[in-house]
């Protein structure tokens, strides 16, 4: 789960998506929207990443961007082995980067990830992977 201003992120790993809600609409315990209305419980929308993924699922965490508009979404997954960038505001997949092993720059089920303010990308990975890896941002600090 990640918070940006009034809206909540969600994280759903096994069905390979990414939910929104407006945090100043979402229900009480009680409230149910088993069709994913629009404004219904505070549902906003969502969006799917790597939907053919099986198993664990892709969507294992979430970060923004440092600059104002938070305009990027970092998603590590921890199944395919790679970040997934995506556009904030509307969830489209801009590219990614990654891939499995255990040398610099690869993963072994990276499971979470941080970013600072400077935009560099902090992960970790689980399992036998039982690291952190530093990405040196050395471009922008946002999606634009």
């Amino acid at each position: 789960v990640r918070i940006v201003g009034d809206l909540v992120y969600v994280c759903d790993r096994i069905n390979n998506r990414i939910q929104v809600f407006d945090k100043k609409l979402v229900g009480s315990a009680d409230c149910q929207n088993p069709d994913r209305a629009t404004g219904t419980c505070g549902y906003l929308g969502e969006s799917f990443v790597a939907i053919e993924t099986l198993g664990n699922g892709s969507t294992w965490d979430l970060d923004t961007s440092p600059d104002d508009d938070q305009s990027c979404l970092f998603n590590p997954d921890g199944t395919n082995q790679k970040i997934w960038i995506l556009a904030r505001e509307t969830l489209a997949t801009l590219g990614s980067f990654g891939r499995g092993g255990r040398s610099a720059g690869q993963f072994h089920w990276v499971h979470n990830l941080a970013t600072d303010s400077k935009g560099n990308l902090y992960t970790a990975e689980v399992d036998t992977g039982k690291r952190a890896q530093k990405f040196v941002n050395t471009g922008p600090n946002n999606c634009q």
